[in-house]
């Protein structure tokens, strides 16, 4: 597997419309001495579909420069366009990932026999690790238990960032994957009851204010802390309920600027939250002990 632990989906920083690099490598600097395992850039949570390729390939390569061998680095490199996602996948080689966080094709979207197609055409094209990301609340389509079965067989698809929220989905793609086949939380929520089928960590959004804890919360349940781990992941669900009160990222963005990271601006068509939704957000921050 490519980590253990928690890997931060990483939020990029904007500042004037351009990528704040300097904010960057202090985010990468705090997270590393925090105790992250690993970093995930641009993902999601990075606002990748919003920036240029040259952006995109800007930022992954700064990241793996900065990080320096210091803890894994995981470039996204998904798209809805197969050729695309190659492209894109094997700058990301070229320029020293790590690994690949490769998302199902959305809004064309596909289907099952189109999915084992996709994921096997991006690696068969590079040589390094690629984790699968099944999202189907934003993608609109999901993978199913028996397609990753076929996928993992591929020797360069190593893990799933499995995102459904359906525990019973997760039980069943432990049972029927390789042995050896990572499975990550994509669900901050979730982290505690997916370890417990196997997993082996999590792709986390919370982790970008909470990179310690939520770094403990996996391994306080490696190391058998059972309890320790449960109470770690019930006394952050209300701040991680909160992180996802508007659509990711716009509240954690919001939530880093609020304590001082300067992540800049939102792009469009992302943009600031709603007064209601910053309060409670404020509100369980404060509640988590940050202060304000």
């Amino acid at each position: 597997m490519l980590f253990k632990g928690s890997g931060v989906a990483l939020v990029t920083p904007f500042k004037n419309g351009k990528i704040d690099f300097e904010k960057l490598g202090e985010i990468i600097e705090y997270h590393i001495k925090e105790g992250t395992d690993a970093f995930i850039v641009c993902g999601t949570t990075g606002e990748a579909s919003t920036m240029t390729d040259e952006e995109q390939i800007e930022t992954i390569k700064f990241v793996i420069d900065k990080t320096n061998k210091r803890i894994p680095v995981i470039a996204g490199t998904g798209s809805n366009n197969t050729a695309h996602s190659i492209h894109l996948s094997q700058k990301a080689e070229e320029l020293g990932a790590d690994g690949l966080l490769v998302i199902t094709p959305y809004y064309n979207k596909s289907t099952q026999k189109g999915l084992i197609s996709h994921f096997n055409a991006i690696a068969d094209a590079v040589n390094i690790p690629i984790i699968v990301y099944n999202v189907p609340g934003r993608t609109g389509v999901n993978i199913k238990p028996s397609t990753l079965a076929q996928i993992a067989t591929h020797k360069n698809i190593v893990a799933v960032k499995e995102a459904s929220g359906d525990i019973s989905q997760v039980a069943e793609m432990a049972r029927v994957c390789p042995d050896g086949f990572g499975i990550y939380s994509g669900n901050d929520d979730m982290i505690l009851p997916l370890l417990s089928l196997g997993g082996c960590g999590v792709i986390s959004v919370v982790a970008n204010i909470c990179p310690k804890d939520t770094h403990d919360l996996v391994y306080k349940y490696f190391e058998g802390d059972i309890e320790g781990s449960r109470k770690l992941q019930l006394d952050m669900k209300p701040l991680i309920d909160s992180l996802f009160i508007e659509v990711n990222p716009i509240p954690v963005k919001t939530a880093m600027n609020l304590l001082g990271f300067d992540m800049g601006e939102l792009r469009l068509p992302l943009v600031d939250m709603e007064d209601c939704n910053l309060s409670v957000l404020k509100k369980e921050l404060t509640n988590y002990g940050f202060k304000l």
